[in-house]
C-alpha cells in the first residue's frame, strides 16, 4: 500500500528536521481514525534535546492524544529524523513503535549536513515503514500536490 502524503505535509516535515539538526526533530500527523490519511501536521519538541535519540514530552503528547480523541483522530504518520545516519529504524526506534497502524517516516538530514546544511539543495532521505510486532517494512512514498477529497 505505501504512504501517500502530500506535498506540504511532506516539505514539513523536512524542514522541521533541518531546522533542528544536530538534534533529531520529533512529531506526528493525525488524520481521520481509520482513513490512513495524513492531515494535521504536529510538530513536537523532542524532549530529549539529542542527536542520536528523540522522546515526545510526556504531557505534550497526552495532550495531543486527547485532542486527537476529541476530533477521532489517531496518529497517521508518526516521524523523527536521524542526524547522522541512514534513515532506516534503530533497535530503539523499533522498541519505542506502539502505533501498529502508524507510517513510521524517518528522515536523514546526514547528506544535507555534510553539503554544508543552510539553504543549501542538498537531499535528504525520507523513507518511511510499517513496524509491527519488532518487524520492519519498509514502504513506498508518494508524494502529491494535495491529498483526494474525502469520501
Amino acid at each position: 500500500m505505501g504512504l501517500t502524503i502530500d506535498r506540504a505535509t511532506y516539505d514539513a516535515i523536512v524542514a522541521h528536521a533541518k531546522r533542528d539538526h544536530p538534534d533529531e526533530a520529533c512529531g506526528v500527523v493525525a488524520g481521520p481514525a481509520g482513513s490512513d490519511r495524513p492531515e494535521r501536521f504536529v510538530e513536537m519538541v523532542n524532549a530529549a534535546g539529542s542527536p542520536t535519540f528523540y522522546e515526545f514530552d510526556s504531557t505534550d503528547l497526552f495532550q495531543l492524544y486527547k485532542e486527537m480523541d476529541e476530533n477521532d483522530e489517531e496518529p497517521v504518520v508518526i516521524y523523527h529524523s536521524h542526524t547522522a545516519t541512514e534513515a532506516y529504524p534503530s533497535r530503539t526506534d523499533i522498541g519505542l513503535a506502539m502505533e501498529p497502524g502508524a507510517h513510521y517516516v524517518l528522515v536523514s538530514t546526514r547528506d544535507w549536513a555534510e553539503a554544508g546544511g543552510g539553504n543549501n539543495e542538498a537531499p535528504v532521505e525520507f523513507r518511511s515503514y510499517r513496524i509491527v510486532g519488532g518487524e520492519v517494512t519498509e514502504e513506498e512514498v508518494t508524494v502529491v500536490d494535495a491529498l483526494p477529497a474525502r469520501n
